[in-house]
């Protein structure tokens, strides 16, 4: 894994983090963590955000994918950003 500017304490939570959400087995827990450790806020933002990798990766224009998800073209960017880096694959 690729890690940018972080200390090894980030580092370990990050692990502890990982390795909790893959030992989570059924929809119904992983649910319940979401629910527990995500704001309602953060809870709407993140499937936002995977909507955004996925029509950047099916090729709409950064412009169309801010107004059609009324999301700011930064945020667009930032996804766009992190998929030339490598990232989602799996997405």
């Amino acid at each position: 894994m690729i890690r940018t500017e972080q200390n090894s304490s980030t580092n370990m939570q990050l692990d502890e983090l990982i390795a909790l959400l893959l030992s989570i087995k059924t929809k119904e827990d992983m649910e319940n963590f979401l629910l527990g450790i995500f704001t309602p806020k953060e809870l709407k933002e993140i499937p936002t955000r995977l909507s955004i990798i996925k029509m950047l990766k099916k090729g709409l224009p950064q412009h169309q994918i801010a107004e059609r998800l009324k999301v700011g073209v930064a945020t667009v960017t930032r996804g766009s950003k992190e998929i030339q880096l490598g990232r989602f694959r799996v997405v």
